[in-house]
């Protein structure tokens, strides 16, 4: 699945105005993902968003209009959604979904990456 190179650069820019953080793309649930301090914070597929949050806010969250919950073989994965674009159309509903991640970011736990070891 191809996602939207226009709402990838709004992300983008958007996270490039977020001081001390550490930006990384990567080609992540077929789309774009950004990992913000090396930890997958939002992503861009197709032209919505996939977004990363506390479960906690799960209530009010899905109470936001272009909410739609994320759903992975069948089950529904708490703490991420996505977003089509009319939840976010409105600058202010984008800073929303944007912030709402970064706001979750600093406390997510980073994925466990595989060790590599060196074959001589």
């Amino acid at each position: 699945m191809a996602y939207g190179i226009e709402l990838a650069q709004r992300v983008r820019d958007y996270l490039r105005n977020v001081p001390n953080v550490t930006i990384e793309e990567k080609k992540m649930f077929g789309g774009l993902a950004f990992l913000v301090n090396g930890k997958m914070c939002i992503n861009v597929t197709g032209v919505g968003l996939m977004c990363r949050y506390d479960k906690q806010q799960a209530r009010a969250i899905a109470k936001r209009l272009g909410y739609r919950p994320m759903i992975m073989n069948g089950k529904n994965l708490p703490g991420y959604c996505y977003v089509s674009p009319e939840g976010f159309v409105n600058p202010d509903d984008f800073s929303f979904w944007v912030e709402l991640c970064l706001a979750f970011n600093e406390k997510a736990k980073a994925a466990k990456r595989p060790s590599r070891k060196n074959h001589k």
